[in-house]
Protein backbone atom coordinates (compact mmCIF):
# COMPACT_ATOMS: atom_id res chain seq x y z
CA UNK A 1 0.00 0.00 0.00
CA UNK A 2 1.50 3.37 -1.01
CA UNK A 3 2.52 6.15 1.36
CA UNK A 4 -0.42 8.38 0.41
CA UNK A 5 -3.00 5.74 1.42
CA UNK A 6 -1.21 5.17 4.72
CA UNK A 7 -1.36 8.90 5.43
CA UNK A 8 -5.00 9.14 4.40
CA UNK A 9 -5.89 6.18 6.64
CA UNK A 10 -4.64 8.19 9.61
CA UNK A 11 -7.30 10.78 8.79
CA UNK A 12 -10.07 8.38 9.80
CA UNK A 13 -9.00 8.54 13.43
CA UNK A 14 -9.16 12.35 13.37
CA UNK A 15 -12.43 14.12 14.09
CA UNK A 16 -12.80 17.80 13.31
CA UNK A 17 -13.59 19.84 16.39
CA UNK A 18 -16.85 21.80 16.13
CA UNK A 19 -17.51 21.69 19.86
CA UNK A 20 -19.62 19.29 21.91
CA UNK A 21 -22.78 19.92 19.89
CA UNK A 22 -21.07 20.51 16.54
CA UNK A 23 -23.52 18.42 14.52
CA UNK A 24 -26.58 20.14 15.97
CA UNK A 25 -25.09 23.62 15.51
CA UNK A 26 -24.17 22.82 11.90
CA UNK A 27 -27.72 21.63 11.24
CA UNK A 28 -29.26 24.80 12.71
CA UNK A 29 -26.89 27.07 10.77
CA UNK A 30 -27.54 25.14 7.56
CA UNK A 31 -31.31 25.38 8.07
CA UNK A 32 -30.98 29.13 8.65
CA UNK A 33 -28.88 29.46 5.46
CA UNK A 34 -31.54 27.54 3.51
CA UNK A 35 -34.29 29.79 4.88
CA UNK A 36 -32.30 32.80 3.71
CA UNK A 37 -31.81 31.27 0.27
CA UNK A 38 -35.55 30.49 0.02
CA UNK A 39 -36.46 34.13 0.68
CA UNK A 40 -34.81 34.95 -2.64
CA UNK A 41 -36.59 32.20 -4.59
CA UNK A 42 -39.55 33.52 -6.53
CA UNK A 43 -41.89 31.99 -9.14
CA UNK A 44 -40.17 34.29 -11.64
CA UNK A 45 -37.02 32.17 -11.40
CA UNK A 46 -38.90 29.05 -12.48
CA UNK A 47 -40.64 30.99 -15.27
CA UNK A 48 -37.19 32.10 -16.44
CA UNK A 49 -36.13 28.46 -16.44
CA UNK A 50 -38.99 27.53 -18.76
CA UNK A 51 -38.10 30.39 -21.10
CA UNK A 52 -34.57 29.00 -21.46
CA UNK A 53 -35.10 25.23 -21.06
CA UNK A 54 -31.95 24.24 -22.94
CA UNK A 55 -29.62 25.97 -20.47
CA UNK A 56 -31.58 24.87 -17.42
CA UNK A 57 -31.91 21.23 -18.49
CA UNK A 58 -28.21 21.07 -19.36
CA UNK A 59 -27.31 22.60 -16.00
CA UNK A 60 -29.54 20.27 -14.01
CA UNK A 61 -28.22 17.18 -15.82
CA UNK A 62 -24.66 18.43 -15.29
CA UNK A 63 -25.23 18.91 -11.55
CA UNK A 64 -27.34 15.92 -10.55
CA UNK A 65 -26.22 13.31 -13.10
CA UNK A 66 -22.87 14.17 -14.69
CA UNK A 67 -20.96 15.36 -11.62
CA UNK A 68 -21.83 12.37 -9.37
CA UNK A 69 -21.10 10.00 -12.29
CA UNK A 70 -17.73 11.62 -13.08
CA UNK A 71 -16.88 11.58 -9.36
CA UNK A 72 -17.70 7.89 -9.05
CA UNK A 73 -15.60 7.03 -12.12
CA UNK A 74 -12.67 9.06 -10.75
CA UNK A 75 -12.70 7.51 -7.26
CA UNK A 76 -13.19 4.03 -8.75
CA UNK A 77 -10.23 4.43 -11.12
CA UNK A 78 -8.00 5.78 -8.35
CA UNK A 79 -9.37 3.66 -5.50
CA UNK A 80 -5.92 2.15 -4.90
CA UNK A 81 -4.73 5.63 -3.92
CA UNK A 82 -7.74 6.59 -1.79
CA UNK A 83 -9.37 5.43 1.40
CA UNK A 84 -13.07 4.63 1.44
CA UNK A 85 -13.99 7.63 3.58
CA UNK A 86 -12.12 10.07 1.32
CA UNK A 87 -13.88 8.58 -1.73
CA UNK A 88 -17.27 8.74 0.03
CA UNK A 89 -16.54 12.35 0.98
CA UNK A 90 -16.03 13.20 -2.70
CA UNK A 91 -19.26 11.38 -3.66
CA UNK A 92 -21.23 13.13 -0.91
CA UNK A 93 -20.03 16.60 -1.97
CA UNK A 94 -20.89 15.79 -5.60
CA UNK A 95 -24.38 14.70 -4.51
CA UNK A 96 -25.15 18.01 -2.76
CA UNK A 97 -26.90 20.92 -4.49
CA UNK A 98 -25.03 23.96 -5.76
CA UNK A 99 -23.69 26.36 -3.16
CA UNK A 100 -25.42 29.72 -2.70
CA UNK A 101 -22.11 31.55 -3.27
CA UNK A 102 -22.29 30.34 -6.89
CA UNK A 103 -24.74 33.15 -7.71
CA UNK A 104 -22.25 35.78 -6.55
CA UNK A 105 -19.36 34.18 -8.47
CA UNK A 106 -21.51 33.87 -11.61
CA UNK A 107 -22.36 37.57 -11.41
CA UNK A 108 -18.74 38.74 -11.12
CA UNK A 109 -17.79 36.28 -13.87
CA UNK A 110 -20.28 38.04 -16.20
CA UNK A 111 -22.32 34.86 -16.47
CA UNK A 112 -26.07 34.48 -16.86
CA UNK A 113 -27.24 35.42 -13.37
CA UNK A 114 -30.90 34.50 -14.04
CA UNK A 115 -29.82 31.03 -15.16
CA UNK A 116 -27.53 30.76 -12.13
CA UNK A 117 -30.31 31.61 -9.66
CA UNK A 118 -32.73 29.28 -11.45
CA UNK A 119 -30.28 26.36 -11.27
CA UNK A 120 -29.51 27.04 -7.60
CA UNK A 121 -33.23 27.21 -6.80
CA UNK A 122 -34.07 23.98 -8.65
CA UNK A 123 -31.09 21.98 -7.33
CA UNK A 124 -31.78 23.16 -3.77
CA UNK A 125 -35.51 22.41 -3.87
CA UNK A 126 -34.92 18.93 -5.33
CA UNK A 127 -31.98 18.17 -2.98
CA UNK A 128 -34.29 16.57 -0.42
CA UNK A 129 -34.77 13.67 -2.84
CA UNK A 130 -31.79 13.90 -5.21
CA UNK A 131 -28.97 14.14 -2.63
CA UNK A 132 -29.84 10.94 -0.70
CA UNK A 133 -30.56 9.04 -3.93
CA UNK A 134 -27.23 10.01 -5.52
CA UNK A 135 -25.22 9.48 -2.35
CA UNK A 136 -26.67 6.06 -1.55
CA UNK A 137 -26.52 4.93 -5.20
CA UNK A 138 -22.90 5.86 -5.92
CA UNK A 139 -21.70 5.45 -2.34
CA UNK A 140 -22.96 1.89 -1.92
CA UNK A 141 -21.81 1.05 -5.45
CA UNK A 142 -18.29 2.17 -4.56
CA UNK A 143 -18.32 0.26 -1.28
CA UNK A 144 -19.42 -2.93 -3.05
CA UNK A 145 -16.76 -2.48 -5.72
CA UNK A 146 -13.90 -1.81 -3.32
CA UNK A 147 -11.69 -4.48 -1.84
CA UNK A 148 -10.29 -2.08 0.74
CA UNK A 149 -13.35 -1.63 2.89
CA UNK A 150 -15.09 -2.94 5.88
CA UNK A 151 -18.88 -3.14 5.61
CA UNK A 152 -20.49 0.28 5.72
CA UNK A 153 -24.18 1.01 5.31
CA UNK A 154 -25.58 4.34 4.13
CA UNK A 155 -29.17 4.67 5.42
CA UNK A 156 -31.17 6.52 2.76
CA UNK A 157 -34.17 7.00 5.10
CA UNK A 158 -32.04 8.87 7.66
CA UNK A 159 -30.43 11.04 4.96
CA UNK A 160 -33.87 11.86 3.56
CA UNK A 161 -35.28 12.68 7.01
CA UNK A 162 -32.35 14.94 7.86
CA UNK A 163 -32.57 16.78 4.56
CA UNK A 164 -36.30 17.30 4.99
CA UNK A 165 -35.79 19.17 8.28
CA UNK A 166 -32.59 20.98 7.28
CA UNK A 167 -33.49 21.87 3.66
CA UNK A 168 -37.11 21.01 2.88
CA UNK A 169 -38.84 22.68 5.83
CA UNK A 170 -36.71 25.88 5.84
CA UNK A 171 -37.19 26.19 2.06
CA UNK A 172 -40.95 25.74 2.37
CA UNK A 173 -41.16 28.36 5.14
CA UNK A 174 -38.94 30.77 3.22
CA UNK A 175 -40.89 30.45 -0.04
CA UNK A 176 -44.21 30.84 1.82
CA UNK A 177 -42.88 33.89 3.62
CA UNK A 178 -41.76 35.40 0.31
CA UNK A 179 -45.14 34.71 -1.33
CA UNK A 180 -47.47 35.70 1.53
CA UNK A 181 -45.45 38.52 3.14
CA UNK A 182 -43.58 40.20 0.26
CA UNK A 183 -42.99 43.54 2.03
CA UNK A 184 -41.73 41.85 5.20
CA UNK A 185 -39.55 39.53 3.10
CA UNK A 186 -38.07 42.49 1.25
CA UNK A 187 -36.99 43.98 4.58
CA UNK A 188 -35.47 40.83 6.10
CA UNK A 189 -34.16 38.94 3.04
CA UNK A 190 -30.76 40.58 2.56
CA UNK A 191 -29.94 40.90 6.30
CA UNK A 192 -30.80 37.23 6.90
CA UNK A 193 -28.78 36.07 3.88
CA UNK A 194 -25.78 38.13 4.98
CA UNK A 195 -26.07 37.05 8.61
CA UNK A 196 -26.42 33.36 7.69
CA UNK A 197 -23.35 33.46 5.41
CA UNK A 198 -21.41 35.41 8.07
CA UNK A 199 -22.32 32.84 10.75
CA UNK A 200 -21.33 29.96 8.52
CA UNK A 201 -18.01 31.60 7.57
CA UNK A 202 -17.39 32.34 11.27
CA UNK A 203 -17.90 28.65 12.05
CA UNK A 204 -15.45 27.71 9.28
CA UNK A 205 -12.83 30.12 10.68
CA UNK A 206 -13.33 28.89 14.25
CA UNK A 207 -13.18 25.25 13.13
CA UNK A 208 -10.05 25.97 11.10
CA UNK A 209 -8.39 27.49 14.15
CA UNK A 210 -9.46 24.65 16.44
CA UNK A 211 -8.15 22.04 14.00
CA UNK A 212 -5.13 23.97 12.70
CA UNK A 213 -2.48 21.36 13.53
CA UNK A 214 -4.43 18.48 11.96
CA UNK A 215 -5.27 20.53 8.85
CA UNK A 216 -1.65 21.58 8.34
CA UNK A 217 -0.45 18.00 8.83
CA UNK A 218 -2.81 16.41 6.29
CA UNK A 219 -3.51 19.31 3.91
CA UNK A 220 -0.87 18.25 1.37
CA UNK A 221 -2.87 15.09 0.59
CA UNK A 222 -6.42 16.46 0.82
CA UNK A 223 -5.49 19.62 -1.09
CA UNK A 224 -4.41 17.64 -4.15
CA UNK A 225 -7.51 15.40 -4.11
CA UNK A 226 -9.95 18.30 -3.68
CA UNK A 227 -8.11 20.34 -6.32
CA UNK A 228 -8.46 17.52 -8.87
CA UNK A 229 -12.08 16.81 -7.91
CA UNK A 230 -13.04 20.49 -8.11
CA UNK A 231 -11.29 20.83 -11.48
CA UNK A 232 -13.24 17.82 -12.77
CA UNK A 233 -16.47 19.46 -11.58
CA UNK A 234 -15.70 22.70 -13.44
CA UNK A 235 -14.68 20.69 -16.51
CA UNK A 236 -17.89 18.63 -16.42
CA UNK A 237 -20.07 21.74 -16.37
CA UNK A 238 -18.08 23.48 -19.10
CA UNK A 239 -18.03 20.37 -21.31
CA UNK A 240 -21.79 19.83 -20.96
CA UNK A 241 -22.40 23.46 -21.95
CA UNK A 242 -20.09 23.23 -24.97
CA UNK A 243 -21.64 19.96 -26.16
CA UNK A 244 -25.05 21.65 -26.05
CA UNK A 245 -23.58 24.70 -27.83
CA UNK A 246 -24.62 27.22 -25.21
CA UNK A 247 -23.35 30.79 -25.46
CA UNK A 248 -20.37 32.03 -23.45
CA UNK A 249 -22.41 33.56 -20.61
CA UNK A 250 -24.34 30.30 -20.12
CA UNK A 251 -21.13 28.25 -20.32
CA UNK A 252 -19.59 30.28 -17.53
CA UNK A 253 -22.70 29.88 -15.41
CA UNK A 254 -22.88 26.10 -15.88
CA UNK A 255 -19.17 25.78 -15.13
CA UNK A 256 -19.60 27.69 -11.85
CA UNK A 257 -22.87 25.98 -10.87
CA UNK A 258 -21.34 22.52 -11.32
CA UNK A 259 -18.07 23.41 -9.60
CA UNK A 260 -19.51 25.21 -6.55
CA UNK A 261 -21.17 22.70 -4.23
CA UNK A 262 -22.96 23.04 -0.89
CA UNK A 263 -20.16 21.38 1.07
CA UNK A 264 -21.56 22.80 4.30
CA UNK A 265 -24.56 20.52 3.82
CA UNK A 266 -22.19 17.59 3.26
CA UNK A 267 -20.38 18.38 6.50
CA UNK A 268 -23.66 18.59 8.39
CA UNK A 269 -24.72 15.15 7.09
CA UNK A 270 -21.37 13.65 8.11
CA UNK A 271 -21.78 14.93 11.67
CA UNK A 272 -25.29 13.50 11.97
CA UNK A 273 -25.03 10.48 14.34
CA UNK A 274 -28.14 8.86 12.82
CA UNK A 275 -26.39 8.65 9.44
CA UNK A 276 -22.80 8.07 10.57
CA UNK A 277 -22.69 6.84 14.19
CA UNK A 278 -19.73 8.11 16.28
CA UNK A 279 -18.12 4.66 16.28
CA UNK A 280 -17.64 4.91 12.49
CA UNK A 281 -14.44 6.80 11.67
CA UNK A 282 -15.31 9.49 9.13
CA UNK A 283 -12.25 11.74 9.34
CA UNK A 284 -11.55 11.42 5.61
CA UNK A 285 -15.08 12.53 4.73
CA UNK A 286 -14.90 15.44 7.17
CA UNK A 287 -11.64 16.73 5.74
CA UNK A 288 -12.91 16.40 2.16
CA UNK A 289 -16.09 18.39 2.84
CA UNK A 290 -14.34 21.00 5.01
CA UNK A 291 -11.56 21.73 2.52
CA UNK A 292 -14.02 21.74 -0.39
CA UNK A 293 -15.90 24.52 1.43
CA UNK A 294 -12.75 26.66 1.41
CA UNK A 295 -11.21 25.67 -1.90
CA UNK A 296 -14.21 26.00 -4.23
CA UNK A 297 -14.54 29.69 -3.28
CA UNK A 298 -10.84 30.28 -4.02
CA UNK A 299 -10.99 28.40 -7.33
CA UNK A 300 -14.29 30.01 -8.33
CA UNK A 301 -12.94 33.51 -7.72
CA UNK A 302 -9.72 32.58 -9.55
CA UNK A 303 -11.71 31.34 -12.54
CA UNK A 304 -13.68 34.60 -12.51
CA UNK A 305 -10.47 36.67 -12.61
CA UNK A 306 -9.15 34.54 -15.49
CA UNK A 307 -12.35 34.96 -17.53
CA UNK A 308 -12.51 38.70 -16.93
CA UNK A 309 -8.87 39.19 -17.91
CA UNK A 310 -9.40 37.10 -21.06
CA UNK A 311 -12.44 39.19 -21.92
CA UNK A 312 -10.50 42.44 -21.39
CA UNK A 313 -7.61 41.13 -23.51
CA UNK A 314 -10.00 40.30 -26.36
CA UNK A 315 -11.62 43.72 -26.06
CA UNK A 316 -8.23 45.51 -26.09
CA UNK A 317 -7.12 43.47 -29.12
CA UNK A 318 -10.31 44.28 -31.04
CA UNK A 319 -9.96 47.98 -30.14
CA UNK A 320 -6.34 47.98 -31.29
CA UNK A 321 -7.23 46.32 -34.62
CA UNK A 322 -10.02 48.85 -35.14
CA UNK A 323 -7.59 51.74 -34.61
CA UNK A 324 -5.13 50.24 -37.13
CA UNK A 325 -7.89 49.86 -39.71
CA UNK A 326 -8.95 53.50 -39.10
CA UNK A 327 -5.38 54.74 -39.62
CA UNK A 328 -5.00 52.75 -42.83
CA UNK A 329 -8.21 54.22 -44.24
Amino acid sequence: MNQMVLQLEQLDSVRLNFGNNGGLILSIVQAFVMFGVALGIKPLHFKTAFKNPKGVITGIVSQIVLLPLVTFIAVYVFKSYLTVTVALGAILVASCPGGNVSNFISSISRGNIELSVSLTAISTVTAVVITPLNFTLWGNLFINSSELVRELYIPISEVFKTLFFVIGLPLLLGILCSAKLPKFTQIIAKPIQRISVAIFMFMVVVAFGANFSNIIHYIQYILLIVLIHNALAFLAGNTAARVMRLNERDRRTLTIETGIQNSGLALMLIFNPDIFPPEIATGGMQFMAAWWGIWHIISGLGLSVFWNRSRKARYDKALSERKVQTQVM
